[in-house]
């Protein structure tokens, strides 16, 4: 995943644009990055890798030396950037957010047509921003160029692109991101969390629509390509990756979280002594659910922030695992002798809650009743880098599916998606026991999509559904 921020102001807007990225750091672990233009000293960057330090210690150096009235900033997962580009267009900075699913074809277009290079990164696999950035120099202005690497990318991207002119804003053909447009009397911002920008005293001005590509200068933010009518919000946004205090086409994070847990408790019929969440993003679930059922909140499992705050990840799945049970501190007058309800946002893989679940046990728990916010998953994400598994037999549905039909794709998978199916409770059953969860139930798909509280049409719930 990812986050960005842009700033366009009157006076030097390093402040800002320092602060409105750091605000995104919880949607990022590997890089980040800052570009800004002055018409003194021109574009001016500076790339870091934050994996074992949060973002303001690794940038707190460049901000007494960097200085602009415009200014782009990124936390990325993988790719380094912003990069800047010297074309045809003039000299550009750019970042982007997204998933290109079909990189060697575009890069194969590339090459036959031109002599395009392109720098490796570790792995061996290109930069998707270098990529895009390409793509879009292939047309003769920025604006067709960037309808064109919209249209031509499998995948999304949402991009922002710093010139000496102002910051083109480019919200994804179907929206499956977000921008978010805000102002005060010095200028505007640009940022993909709508929260980011609120302790900088700027104001919500308004959200870009699918495929909408704006120009965002001191003055004002100018449309210059309309949105379309078709809307695929990442629907996950509201479950996991927002922070809190956002919101998305109008609607908070926070209080959907609420009501996905309600409605979690309105279909059960469990009675423990205690509903938890996993720290922190199935906490406002829980809070939801008790509530809603009258049903104790408790914090059996407290999060260690002072050492391990959501950054730093191995790639190494064994060592993954071990780090998120580090970080949860357990408080055993909690859990001794006690029934708990615990929600987490959703389960991937489920190494991690199966454990976190024996830790409970070893604790003292008498039973741990397990309510992911989210149905199943199924696919692997086509659109965001949520997850890069490398395999379907990486999701524990998948896994379960090929225990029980010899392949994790059976010709009627879409049953496995339908909770009224036998094959639906029965793979949630057949997860449920592997994990050693006293009980097990899903979110329903139809009550979280009600739960957000827009059009069905509008949310994308591939992940789950395998609808586009």
């Amino acid at each position: 995943m990812g986050g960005f921020f842009g700033v366009a102001s009157k006076d030097d807007c390093i402040f800002d644009l320092f602060f409105g990225t750091d605000y995104h750091s919880h949607l990022g672990t590997r890089r980040a990055g800052m570009a800004v233009y002055s018409s003194e000293k021109g574009f001016d960057r500076a790339i870091h890798n934050i994996e074992n330090s949060p973002f303001r210690t690794k940038f707190d150096k460049d901000i007494t030396v960097m200085e602009g009235h415009l200014g782009i900033g990124s936390i990325s997962d993988y790719e380094p950037q912003p990069l800047i580009v010297r074309s045809h267009h003039g000299t550009y900075a750019i970042v982007t957010v997204g998933k290109i699913n079909n990189s060697e074809e575009i890069v194969k277009k590339l090459f036959s047509s031109g002599h395009s290079h392109f720098l490796e990164m570790s792995g061996g696999d290109i930069n998707a921003t270098e990529l895009t950035a390409a793509v879009i120099n292939q047309k003769d202005n920025l604006i067709e160029g960037i309808q064109y690497a919209q249209e031509v990318i499998d995948g999304s991207i949402t991009m922002l692109l710093l010139t000496p002119k102002g910051i083109y804003a480019a919200r994804d053909k179907r929206g499956r991101t977000p921008i978010s447009l805000a102002k005060k009397p010095e200028g505007y911002c640009v940022s993909f969390e709508s929260f980011a920008y609120l302790n900088l005293g700027y104001v919500r001005d308004r959200e870009l629509g699918p495929g909408e590509i704006a120009i965002i200068t001191p003055e004002g933010a100018k449309t210059l390509v309309a949105p379309g009518r078709d809307m695929k919000i990442c629907t996950f946004l509201w479950v996991y990756y927002g922070y809190p205090s956002s919101s998305y086409e109008g609607v908070g994070v926070e209080e959907m979280r609420y009501r996905c847990g309600a409605m979690l408790a309105k279909r059960d019929n469990v009675r423990p002594d205690t509903v938890a969440g996993v720290p922190d993003s199935g906490i406002a679930h829980a809070i939801g659910y008790a509530n809603e059922s009258g049903i104790p909140f408790s914090r059996p499992l407290i999060k260690y922030t002072p050492t391990w705050p959501r950054s730093f990840m191995p790639t190494i799945q064994s060592q993954r695992n071990l780090i998120a049970k580090m970080k949860l501190i357990p408080i055993q007058g909690l859990i001794q002798d006690r029934s708990l309800l615990l929600i987490d946002d959703s389960i991937v893989r489920g190494t991690q809650l199966r454990e976190t679940t024996e830790f409970l046990y070893q604790c003292g728990a008498k039973e741990v009743h397990v309510r992911p916010a989210c149905p199943p998953l199924l696919y692997s994400c086509k659109y965001l880098n949520f997850s890069r598994s490398s395999s379907l037999l990486d999701l524990v549905a998948r896994r379960a599916i090929k225990e029980l039909e010899g392949t994790p794709q059976p010709e009627n998978l879409d049953r496995y998606a339908n909770p009224e199916t036998i094959e639906y409770q029965t793979m949630v059953s057949t997860i449920g026991k592997k994990s050693n969860f006293t009980s097990l139930h899903y979110h329903r798909l139809d009550d979280l999509t009600a739960s957000v509280g827009i059009d069905r049409c509008k949310l994308c719930t591939y992940c789950w559904d395998g609808k586009e």
